[in-house]
């Protein structure tokens, strides 16, 4: 895996993942993607491209038709076995057979070989937007409680019960921490990544401790109220980890 420096999102704040086995690719793509705001990954095979879904919050996955070992196609279905991260395929092929199988597999879009930069940057530009509207919408009809190890959240109200029933006050960056935490449980986050969900990027410095700080005053507020163990945990070198089983569940009309 070969991470391109991260820049602060300009317009979408999205951060993408560019699998490719072609480096040069992966860099012009990286380039001309950071060029207009965005954060950028790149991933040569199947195996990288997994270990930066599993370690980095990804918005968007740039994903070649043609890899070594499993195919893009392959990789593709088993993203969508887990996740509905939006995926632009990359396809030499002009086969219209092989531009199906792609979306098929379920990639929400394809860009065929050699492509022009605007372009890719067009679709994934209207993909973002099509899953960023598909989600904004489904908060009011799915899910909108949440509760682990006794907690209870109310993402509408934006409320947090504690096991024994006491209003947890907490500030906007740190609700939105904890969003993160929930949605992305027993997986590890980088501060980069949670930084994104939460939209606490306040600078480009990259040694910007207000996560941290965010982070330690929620772990207190959880702690204080807590039924035994540690909520959120921290994995040396690679961010931290919401260690809770967490259920969904259908809120009430507000």
């Amino acid at each position: 895996m070969d991470p391109a420096p991260a820049v602060t999102a300009i317009d979408d704040h999205g951060h993408i993942l560019v699998v490719d086995d072609d480096p040069q690719i992966r860099l012009l793509v990286a380039r001309f993607l950071q060029r207009h705001g965005y954060q950028v990954t790149g991933a040569p095979d199947g195996r990288a491209m997994m270990a930066a879904l599993a370690h980095s919050a990804i918005d968007l996955i740039v994903l070649d038709l043609m890899l070594p070992g499993r195919s893009g196609v392959e990789l593709c279905r088993d993203v969508r076995a887990t996740s509905q991260v939006p995926i632009v395929m990359l396809t030499a092929r002009t086969e219209e057979s092989e531009r199906i199988s792609g979306l098929e597999g379920g990639a929400d879009d394809y860009v065929a070989k050699p492509f022009s930069p605007r372009e890719l940057l067009a679709r994934i530009r209207a993909v973002l937007r099509r899953a960023r509207a598909g989600r904004g919408a489904a908060v009011t009809q799915a899910s909108a409680i949440v509760t682990f190890d006794g907690w209870r959240m109310d993402l509408r109200r934006r409320e947090l019960l504690s096991p024994s029933g006491t209003l947890i006050d907490l500030s906007t960056g740190e609700f939105d921490l904890l969003v993160a935490f929930v949605e992305h449980a027993n997986r590890v986050l980088s501060r980069e990544a949670l930084m994104q969900f939460a939209k606490t990027r306040v600078n480009d410095n990259p040694f910007d401790r207000t996560i941290d700080v965010q982070i330690s005053r929620l772990r207190r507020k959880l702690e204080a109220d807590a039924r035994g163990g540690q909520l959120i945990k921290t994995i040396r070198g690679a961010g931290y980890l919401f260690a809770s089983q967490v259920n969904h569940q259908q809120g009430q009309p507000a």
